[in-house]
């Protein structure tokens, strides 16, 4: 389903373009005039706009010579948006522009003056400064470059020195003058606010004096430590006496317990289970010797007995031992009470200490509050010293927009090339516009005209089926290229409506008379019968051509012929026979009955007995019978005769036959019976997608070509 669709959509833009070709090639003519037209109207109007040339001056901001101007994390000095914008806005003012029209003397300048006297109603001189000053500020642009603090002022005029005098006028006047002036309110501005501040630094100056005598006279002085706690030398005292005291009466009541567990200890069981005197190491050591000799001593006992001077020697030495465990153990006793009494002794030290601290302590916070008082003014003092100087900032910045210096960098010299109008781009536009101006005359032109141009045109339009294309040839005799050009696709388009009228199954015996007509003179119908009844012939079938159309007698012009001494209209007003008016042409089984000189008549030839008899014999003594009937519309003897032919086919021209005629002469035929068999569309365009597909059509002529000088 997706390549279906892309194939039908590359088909649709195929015949999109085939079909605005087509409407050039017709067209080309009108699309050139009114595009060239166009195109020199437009290009006549540019070249005389008048050029305007621009000069541009560049000035710069400094922002470093600005005291309040911001700085970046880096260091460097900033001004805002802001500040820029409302600098660049400062140069559109009335009153610099009036002092570069006085400056420059521009109201003695003809064209300026000129200007503001024709735009505005000038009563004197003033009125004169203030509507050139006016027609200034039109022409100049001023505008930031990019980010940077350089401005650049242009000034547009028809003259290009005129526009860098006005250019550098502007820059000049805008430093000597505006920035000159706030810079000045500033310097009286900055002055007073010194005054305050100097008179205010005194007070706070003062105040702070006041306040820290009086602390240095209570001991209010404040100092510091390493963990950055400020206050009093008494309140860092305070915080350190605490904590020494809380642990040192931690110390002794840890001290405490541990003497009270080991006196407990010593009278349950002994001075050997104290705690203190089982983590000793001498105890342990001396333990450890009297483990040794008991073994010794019992060893020497089993061997020799109780008695045996060793015997009795390790016991002395165990009883020895034994002593000095125990004098060990009494000493780590007596040590842990001596331990608790230094710790409960240093605690008591301790709080007397802080006790003592705490009552002066006392009575520095009583002379704080006053001290506070003193803090306090000197502060308020401070703030408003603070606030006033925030005021003196904003005020400069105020009175000087942020700007405190501006420099011209660039001078303006009179440009040599005009900046207005864009000559090469205008007139790339005019041409577009032409191109498109002459694409919509002729675009127009196809709407608006109702001919026949395509197959739907016939089926959809007229109701009519479509039996072939038959394209344009340049000859003045085209049906002849139906017997001298036989492959060609002229040719070939004759049998293929040939093939539509028949079938394909043979030709029917029922319909041996067709004849050919068409809605208006001029449209070929004589010319197609011609080479239809040619191409029957040239198949083997007895055929005769006769010519209907007798006000106008083309046939024989068709044929480059001569008619015979008579023709139809002498037969049908009796003055010949049959036998005399039927001629005989080059190609075999090809007979014609022609028109000798055009009849103009009101008599009615055709209504009479002669003109069927005519018809009967052609039906008795030819297989096929051609008729060149008169147009329909207009004309009363087309419709008489169509009521004669078996089958009727309608002669369209492509881009020619009006499609209100058209449908007029398919009404009529239909009022009298006669439905049309088909319609045949004469001089279509080579590259016309009535043919052979359109685009396509090279290929077949190519293959008609080839055909005619091989048999395949």
């Amino acid at each position: 389903m997706e390549i279906v669709a892309t194939q039908q959509n590359e088909a649709t833009l195929a015949e999109l373009y085939v079909r605005v070709r087509d409407v050039l090639k017709r067209r080309w003519k009108m699309f050139g005039i009114v595009a060239a037209a166009t195109f020199i109207v437009l290009a006549a109007g540019i070249m005389l706009i008048k050029p305007t040339y621009t000069a541009q001056t560049q000035v710069r901001i400094d922002p470093t010579r600005d005291p309040v101007a911001n700085k970046d994390p880096s260091g460097r000095t900033t001004l805002s948006d802001e500040a820029i914008d409302t600098e660049v806005s400062s140069f559109y003012s009335m009153a610099l522009a009036k002092q570069v029209v006085e400056e420059l003397n521009l109201v003695k300048d003809p064209e300026l003056y000129k200007k503001a006297t024709a735009a505005t109603l000038v009563n004197n001189d003033e009125d004169v400064r203030t509507a050139i000053a006016t027609l200034l500020l039109h022409e100049l642009a001023v505008y930031r470059e990019q980010q940077t603090y350089v401005l650049d002022v242009d000034y547009s005029d028809g003259d290009p020195v005129k526009a860098a005098m006005i250019s550098n006028s502007f820059a000049n006047n805008y430093i000597k003058g505006a920035v000159g002036s706030r810079t000045s309110v500033a310097t009286e501005q900055a002055k007073w606010y010194q005054e305050q501040l100097n008179k205010l630094s005194s007070e706070i100056a003062a105040a702070d004096n006041a306040s820290a005598s009086f602390k240095a006279q209570h001991g209010l002085t404040v100092g510091t430590v390493e963990n950055g706690y400020t206050g009093t030398i008494v309140d860092q005292q305070v915080p350190s006496l605490a904590a020494s005291l809380a642990q040192a009466e931690s110390d002794a009541a840890a001290s405490r317990a541990e003497y009270q567990a080991a006196l407990s200890q010593s009278r349950r069981s002994g001075s050997g289970a104290v705690t203190g005197v089982l983590a000793s190491s001498v105890v342990a050591q001396l333990r450890a010797q009297l483990a040794q000799l008991n073994q010794q001593r019992d060893q020497q006992a089993a061997l020799y007995g109780p008695l045996h001077p060793m015997t009795k020697q390790y016991a002395t030495s165990a009883a020895e031992i034994e002593k000095q465990i125990s004098a060990e153990s009494s000493r780590i006793i007596s040590a842990l009470g001596s331990a608790a009494a230094a710790s409960e002794a240093r605690a008591q030290s301790l709080r007397s200490a802080l006790n003592q601290i705490e009552g002066i302590r006392t009575d520095q916070a009583r002379a704080s509050v006053v001290a506070n008082t003193l803090d306090r003014d000197a502060d308020s003092k401070r703030e408003l010293y603070k606030q006033l100087s925030q005021e003196a900032q904003e005020s400069l910045q105020s009175s000087q927009n942020s700007m405190s210096s501006a420099t011209v960098v660039n001078q303006a010299i009179p440009p040599q090339e005009p900046s207005a109008p864009n000559r090469p781009l205008f007139l790339a536009f005019a041409l577009i516009v032409g191109i498109l101006a002459g694409g919509g005359t002729i675009a127009a032109q196809e709407m608006l005209a109702a001919v026949i141009r395509s197959t739907d045109d016939v089926e959809d339009k007229l109701g009519l089926p479509m039996l072939a294309a038959v394209p344009f040839e340049t000859s003045s005799r085209p049906a002849l290229q139906v017997r001298e050009n036989p492959t060609s696709f002229y040719s070939e388009s004759f049998r293929i409506a040939r093939t539509a009228l028949f079938g394909a199954g043979g030709w029917p015996s029922d319909s041996p008379v067709i004849a050919f007509t068409s809605s208006l003179p001029g449209e070929g119908k004589t010319t197609c019968s011609l080479a239809f009844a040619q191409s029957i012939a040239s198949s083997g079938r007895r055929t005769i051509l006769i010519d209907c159309d007798v006000r106008r007698a083309s046939l024989s012009g068709a044929m480059g012929t001569a008619a015979g001494a008579n023709g139809l209209v002498e037969y049908l007003s009796g003055e010949a026979q049959i036998s005399d008016i039927i001629t005989p042409t080059d190609v075999d089984n090809f007979h014609t009955i022609m028109v000798r000189v055009p009849y103009f008549n009101a008599t009615n030839l055709f209504d009479g007995e002669r003109m069927a008899k005519l018809i009967a014999y052609a039906r008795a003594n030819y297989d096929q019978v051609v008729i060149d009937l008169p147009p329909i519309v207009g004309l009363a003897d087309g419709r008489f005769l169509a009521g004669l032919a078996d089958q009727l086919i309608f002669v369209i021209k492509w881009n020619s036959t009006p499609m209100p005629a058209a449908r007029a002469a398919v009404e009529a035929l239909r009022a009298i019976g006669k439905e049309p068999s088909g319609a045949l569309v004469n001089a279509v365009e080579q590259n016309s997608d009535m043919l052979v597909a359109g685009y396509y059509l090279d290929r077949y002529s190519n293959y008609y070509n080839q055909s005619s000088t091989s048999n395949g």
